[in-house]
């Protein structure tokens, strides 16, 4: 099935890859690992896109037409399809000039026609227009599509001049009061480009899923610094500072990762449910606040990084298959919305980097005493408006399985530089660095009696599944819920051995129930109204493309009983 929504029409600074993987993952029994990189109501931040028209009844595309500077090579960031609803879906396509010696693009709009078909050849079309590719926004285009069939699989194309995309397969939701009997799809995050391989994005493009929902970090914003010859990023602007800045730097960018042929068969397979986290902007912002630790020609304030966020938050819209309006230039964009699937489940995507308050003490590579924590009492990781958002939805829901998709962990991780000894650190800018809010959200979530509460997360690179409690210092309190974390599609994480790590957890994080910090993957998830399963899936290598893939564990959740077991 897919997903509906209840609204949405509505040089010195230059890090290595193993410190920039040194904040997000955890050394166990007697070292400390918190690893570093990491990785609606829905509706629109206000005027911005308009909304395409919406077809009626079955149409044909009009006759080709010639146009200058169009020629082949001009689809060749693929085409994608996301936020699906019970009557329409989102259709996405870029056009990009050959990526070397070509004619570049018409500097004006150029008329790009889309269709919709039941069929893969497009022999029962029901739906098919026109859409302006527009230079202010990177001729990139986004069709509303309306007036489709609930629950059920189509195909779509799109025609620029005489040049025919590829074909791209999707799925609108079922309806709001349909009895579902199933959902699949898969959990994704976290893919620097430089670092490796995507054999993730190929096995999720065979595993036949209704959607994939991607928590965040879809481009990362470094220097070029990769062993893979064929994977360095593209250079920026201003090099040596490590990050990106201008609105041609964040759409290179995208242009590159959006070229990788194993990401454009994951998007053909089956629509996205996106949300940003930080390195879509830059790594570990918070608000209008950039990167703990910054310095020089690195630090900006609050307005110099409003700019750069304006910069980020357009390249992110202009390459993602979502219904939101924007306006060109803005730094704010409302991208937390909601998606139902019929009486089956419900997914909350939420947007824990545009409201957040700082993290506590600001310490470089965020790793600080988990008192900073415990103690920031003012701290938000969502803000107040999207907090009351979600616990609104919460209360109303009336699916099976309601899911809440953020981006760093939920649940508690805390661990010390020596077994026993020591005060308790943490990654402050994972939900530990604001623990009044995650205790607030947790309580919320328990007393809205919304039925069998699931969390989503990405960001930490490597897999986890933990039990969650509105206080996790007291593991004889009830499990509310469970939380899944899915391992980086491709980014890295420093790691020990898993036995180190497993001891950690038992002293300090008894809450933990699996993890997995030494392999790429997804997680795989199959959802019925008796058990959620969750699979987490394992590249052997991201060293080839082609590497292959399996599961390492599956670990079952079965209604009405909090805490998950492995299956």
């Amino acid at each position: 099935m897919a997903g509906g929504s209840d609204g949405t029409d509505a040089g010195p600074h230059r890090r290595s890859l193993a410190g920039v993987a040194s904040r997000r993952g955890f050394l166990a029994g007697g070292a400390l690992l918190l690893a570093a990189v990491g990785c609606s109501d829905g509706g629109p931040s206000g005027g911005g896109t308009p909304a395409p028209p919406r077809p009626t009844g079955r149409a044909t595309l009009r006759p080709a037409t010639p146009i200058p500077g169009v020629g082949d090579g001009v689809f060749s960031l693929g085409v994608a399809s996301g936020d699906p609803l019970p009557d329409g879906v989102i259709l996405w396509t870029r056009l990009v000039a050959p990526p070397s010696g070509g004619t570049p693009l018409p500097s004006g709009d150029i008329p790009v026609d889309w269709q919709v078909a039941t069929d893969e050849k497009f022999a029962d079309v029901v739906a098919a227009g026109t859409q302006a590719a527009t230079p202010g926004l990177a001729h990139s285009v986004h069709v509303d599509v309306r007036g489709l069939q609930p629950g059920r699989a189509y195909f779509y194309r799109f025609r620029a001049g005489t040049v025919l995309s590829p074909v791209g397969r999707t799925r609108t939701a079922p309806a709001a009061s349909a009895a579902v009997s199933s959902l699949s799809f898969a959990l994704a995050s976290c893919q620097d480009f430089q670092n490796g391989y995507w054999p993730a994005y190929n096995a999720i493009a065979t595993d036949n899923l209704d959607l994939v929902v991607h928590v965040g970090d879809y481009i990362y914003e470094y220097d070029p610094n990769s062993r893979f010859p064929d994977r360095r990023h593209t250079a920026p602007a201003t090099p040596g500072l490590n990050q990106l800045r201008t609105l041609d730097d964040y759409r290179n960018r995208y242009t590159q990762y959006k070229s990788d042929p194993a990401l454009q068969a994951a998007h053909t397979a089956a629509p996205w449910v996106v949300v940003w986290d930080d390195h879509e902007t830059e790594n570990g912002y918070a608000g209008l606040t950039d990167e703990s630790g910054d310095t020089g020609d690195k630090h900006q304030d609050p307005a110099a990084f409003a700019r750069q966020r304006a910069a980020a938050y357009q390249a992110y819209y202009e390459h993602m298959p979502i219904r939101v309006g924007y306006v060109p230039g803005s730094p704010d964009l409302r991208i937390y919305r909601r998606f139902t699937f019929g009486d089956l489940l419900t997914l909350n995507m939420m947007d824990t980097r545009q409201y957040r308050t700082p993290q506590p003490g600001r310490a470089s590579q965020d790793i600080g005493d988990a008192s900073l924590g415990e103690n920031n009492t003012a701290g938000t990781m969502s803000g107040a408006e999207q907090e009351a958002w979600l616990i609104d939805g919460l209360r109303a829901s009336s699916t099976r399985w309601n899911v809440i998709a953020q981006q760093t962990m939920m649940a508690q991780l805390h661990a010390r530089i020596a077994a026993g000894l020591g005060d308790v650190l943490t990654n402050l800018d994972q939900n530990d660095g604001y623990v009044p809010y995650r205790t607030r959200l947790l309580s919320a979530v328990r007393d809205s009696r919304a039925r069998n509460p699931v969390v989503l997360s990405g960001d930490i690179h490597s897999a986890w599944v933990n039990d969650l409690r509105v206080d996790f210092n007291r593991p004889e309190t009830p499990v509310i819920g469970t939380e899944f974390v899915c391992t980086s599609i491709s980014s890295g994480f420093l790691m020990v051995s898993d036995d180190l790590v497993r001891m950690n957890n038992r002293l300090l994080n008894p809450h933990v129930r699996y993890f997995r910090g030494d392999r790429r993957g997804y997680t795989r998830v199959h959802v019925t109204p008796g058990e959620w399963r969750a699979e987490m899936r394992v590249a052997e290598t991201i060293e080839r493309r082609d590497a292959p893939v399996t599961t390492d564990a599956t670990w079952v959740v079965e209604d009405g009983r909090p805490g998950a077991q492995l299956a």
